[in-house]
């Protein structure tokens, strides 16, 4: 079925809400096998999906089905705690903490309030480098376990980016430890967000999302589901009308897409499906003190480089203030624009850092 946005689209900010019974196309990803000795291979998938989708899974990851088990249950434990008690960590200035249902809008020309979402977000966790734990955490006494799960859910899930990012780097003929080596990731702006979206909305609320249409605008995210449908893509947003296919779930695997900064980015959102959804999204970004510029070898006429952008960009809330470090840091990553491949190159500055929401 063509789940095209009715009233006829325009970008993501312009698309009018769907019922929640309309279905997307369904989706059939590349599934990348991260444990894979073949690397080559692998990189080659992940640069084709960057290209064609922006979308992919990953399987044999690292992270133990074990681990994902206990981050589901400490996150509806959360979810499942009285309001007042939720609000009393709502999120601070600094981008941590307890967002609830309506406070955000993703898709800022939507009719309704808000997305029918709750979150709750973690920063970079300690006290090292760049960084200052801001993060607000539940009462021990309430959830004994959950900080430590979610702390070991935050290391592994970084680690698992990292792996990821060298087979981005392997797919543009790079040592698989070109980011590690040149220091882009020795403070890296990596937020662990929460979600839970309700089973039952009001009347009032017919045609609201879950996640209203957005794309991600750092590096990397690592999603995490409970099988419940609901996550759709539009892999061609200026398309009219606009196409929208589901995203299923594979057990075992993390879905994987690309944001704003490997400029491929793909317009994603959560349809309510009348039954209650959990996720848990892991936003792996560089350093952020970073200006965005092309590389001459990945420009033409026909193809100009875009003038150098701070990273973040200005429109985006600022939550944390970072220190500059002296030292000039270059990384080289694949952009796949439109199926036109492009290599940007950052070079460290001083800025204000931000996170992908």
């Amino acid at each position: 079925m063509d789940c095209a946005a009715r009233g006829g689209g325009g970008d993501a900010g312009e698309q009018q809400p769907e019922m929640a019974a309309c279905a997307g196309n369904r989706l059939d990803l590349p599934v990348v096998e991260l444990a894979s000795p073949d690397l080559g291979a692998a990189a080659e998938s992940v640069r084709k999906a960057c290209v064609e989708s922006g979308f992919f899974y990953v399987v044999n990851h690292g992270v133990e089905e074990g681990l994902l088990e206990k981050v589901f249950v400490e996150s509806r434990r959360f979810f499942e705690l009285p309001m007042e008690e939720k609000m009393a960590l709502l999120r601070n200035s600094n981008h941590r903490g307890y967002t609830p249902p309506y406070a955000e809008k993703l898709d800022p020309s939507s009719k309704f309030e808000g997305d029918l979402k709750e979150s709750f977000y973690i920063g970079p966790i300690g006290d090292e480098g760049l960084h200052n734990d801001a993060n607000q955490w539940p009462s021990e006494v309430h959830l004994p376990s959950w900080k430590d799960t979610i702390k070991m859910y935050h290391a592994t899930a970084l680690a698992t980016g990292k792996r990821i990012l060298s087979l981005i780097a392997l797919s543009l003929n790079l040592n698989t430890e070109f980011f590690e080596n040149i220091g882009a990731f020795i403070c890296p702006s990596a937020f662990l967000r929460l979600l839970h979206y309700p089973a039952e909305v009001d009347k009032s609320d017919d045609g609201n999302y879950g996640a209203s249409a957005h794309s991600d605008y750092g590096m990397i995210t690592l999603l995490a589901t409970d099988g419940t449908p609901g996550l759709q893509i539009c892999r061609e947003k200026d398309r009219h009308p606009q196409l929208w296919e589901d995203v299923h779930h594979i057990d075992g695997a993390l879905i994987v897409n690309i944001g704003d900064l490997l400029e491929r980015s793909t317009v994603h959102r959560v349809v309510a499906v009348g039954k209650e959804r959990y996720s848990v999204a892991f936003f792996l970004d560089p350093n952020p003190d970073l200006v965005v510029r092309c590389l001459e070898s990945c420009s033409s006429e026909t193809c100009p480089p875009s003038k150098p952008l701070s990273w973040p960009e200005p429109r985006l809330l600022c939550f944390d203030t970072w220190q500059s470090s002296s030292k000039n840091v270059n990384l080289q990553i694949l952009f796949p624009k439109h199926a036109e491949e492009q290599l940007y190159m950052f070079k460290q500055g001083i800025y204000t850092s931000s996170v992908t929401v």
